[in-house]
């Protein structure tokens, strides 16, 4: 079940896994049939004791569209950050009917896309994290006395956002008036967090995505952005590479696993560096599998772990 509004290309990935593991091909369903106005209906189909889903199956149905299957399992992936709260009723059946389905707690989802919220529970428990304001509808005032606070060099993004196109480095006033203005505009809450000054020994931004699947490592990618102003992200220009567990910087990995329980996911790609004693930029709780390894490292034992 997921978006198929999305070009990411991850139910493709996640269809492969399921036919390596059973030999069968996946029906995929249009996770916006079962979001909030959606036709989608979600039902119990199992017998005997314990949990319908448990028991034989469920029952998901798109009246309007001629769809009606019975699921053993159901693998949700792909859901945009910004349509997640649509889907939290359909998450709520899904438990409810005791669904073979991983990963689709609405408090850990909310957690880790309002990034806000993130930072509250990263601060309860102890994650390592880069100081951070939020903000929703400041007074300039306020948004001045926090960005001076934090040293005038921060990065500022959306507190739900996707891809990296609506996050800013900033270190002067008009970059940071142009930022809440841009944000208001938007009608989007945001937040500033002290830049971590990841830098490699040339200059160049650096940081590491690890994946974590039921409290251990199974992928780690390092990223390089050669725009010391740019996220690291591949679809602004960074480099990446597909590292062993054991290349990551001490600790890395441990924080990761941690970041990733207290958010509460059992699967979790984790943004991180190894500056600043290592820190958590944020946890995403779909990540995309990459073009290298990614079907082997992450989605084939993710999709065993919902069988």
């Amino acid at each position: 079940m997921t978006d198929h509004s999305s070009t990411e290309g991850s139910r493709e990935i996640l269809s492969t896994a399921v036919r390596e593991l059973t030999g069968r091909a996946p029906v995929l369903l249009d996770a916006r049939h079962f979001m909030t106005g959606g036709t989608g209906r979600i039902s119990g189909s199992g017998s005997g004791s314990g949990a319908s889903g448990a028991g034989g199956g469920l029952r998901l149905e798109v009246p309007g569209e001629g769809v009606a299957v019975t699921a053993g399992a159901v693998i949700v992936y792909e859901i945009p950050p910004h349509r997640r709260r649509d889907f939290e009723q359909c998450q709520r059946l899904l438990g409810a009917h005791g669904a073979r389905s991983l990963g689709t707690d609405v408090d850990a989802w909310r957690v880790a896309t309002e990034k806000d919220r993130t930072v509250e529970r990263f601060t309860r428990d102890g994650i390592a994290h880069m100081p951070t304001v939020a903000f929703s509808r400041p007074a300039p005032g306020a948004v001045a006395e926090a960005f001076d606070r934090l040293g005038d060099d921060v990065w500022a993004r959306p507190t739900v956002g996707m891809g990296g196109n609506d996050v800013f480095h900033l270190t002067t006033a008009a970059q940071l008036a142009a930022a809440a203005r841009y944000y208001a505009e938007a009608g989007a809450d945001w937040l500033i967090a002290r830049d971590a000054r990841n830098f490699t020994a040339d200059g160049r931004r650096h940081q590491y995505r690890v994946v974590v699947l039921d409290g251990r490592v199974v992928r780690a990618v390092e990223h390089v952005q050669p725009d010391p102003d740019a996220p690291c992200n591949e679809s602004r220009g960074a480099l990446s590479a597909v590292l062993p567990e054991s290349e990551l910087p001490a600790g890395l990995a441990e924080l990761a696993i941690a970041a990733t329980k207290s958010l509460g996911l059992p699967l979790a790609g984790v943004d991180l560096a190894a500056e600043s004693g290592g820190v958590v930029f944020e946890v995403n709780v779909h990540p995309q599998f990459g073009t290298v390894g990614g079907l082997e490292s992450t989605a084939v034992p993710y999709v065993a772990a919902h069988l």
